[in-house]
């Protein structure tokens, strides 16, 4: 799998990842969501490099010009409830792309366990077509392997992007050994490590939590 660190070139991408981890302006979720919508935004602007395009006439007021334009649009299918505003990021891109929506969550066994629940599915047919999933964070990484591997009954995509603003190394690397191996793996950032109860360090905190609030 290619894996693609996009925070790794200095520019006002990185700018947009310190102030989504910086716990002060943590504090505005307004900004907390819209800038994880335009880390959305960039991602894919970087993606769409790699997409296949065609040529096409295009019409202006005064004539004719050959253009190149997306071939296809994808299927962008975001985990809930934590991946909604950064799928609006990659939506203002793909901006006819279709939609997918699925449940993954954290069910604790213990203080110290716990196992993934994937449950509600809302997806189009994905067959042959291009899927771009898409969780902020990338923690242990099996949500979204488990993710990809249910979404599959709505068809078999040709190609794979999963988009992610952080990841530890472990996340990143069950990614890579659980999806297929031409599958692109589309980072903001890399962290070294996870805590004990499986959270990026350093991370940024619960990142469904800081856009849309606490949950009981």
């Amino acid at each position: 799998m290619k894996t693609r660190l996009v925070g790794e070139t200095n520019s006002v991408f990185n700018h947009f990842i310190a102030e989504i981890r910086d716990k002060e302006i943590q504090k505005d979720p307004l900004r907390f969501r819209r800038n994880m919508e335009r880390i959305g935004e960039i991602i894919s602007y970087e993606l769409s490099k790699t997409l296949e395009y065609e040529t096409e006439a295009v019409t202006t007021p005064l004539g004719t010009k050959e253009m190149n334009v997306l071939k296809e649009q994808p299927v962008v299918a975001s985990i809930l409830r934590a991946g909604l505003s950064m799928h609006q990021g990659v939506l203002n891109i793909f901006d006819r792309g279709e939609n997918a929506f699925i449940s993954a969550y954290r069910k604790n066994i213990s203080p110290d366990k716990f196992e993934i629940q994937v449950e509600y599915l809302a997806c189009p047919d994905l067959n042959n077509k291009t899927l771009i999933l898409v969780d902020p964070m990338l923690a242990t990484g099996r949500s979204m392997v488990m993710v990809y591997e249910a979404i599959q009954k709505n068809g078999i995509p040709s190609k794979v992007h999963v988009v992610s603003a952080i990841a530890s190394k472990a996340g990143m690397e069950h990614v890579q050994n659980n999806l297929p191996d031409d599958a692109e793996l589309w980072l903001g950032a890399l962290d070294e490590k996870l805590d004990d109860h499986s959270y990026i360090i350093p991370g940024l905190g619960d990142a469904g939590d800081l856009a849309y609030g606490q949950k009981l």
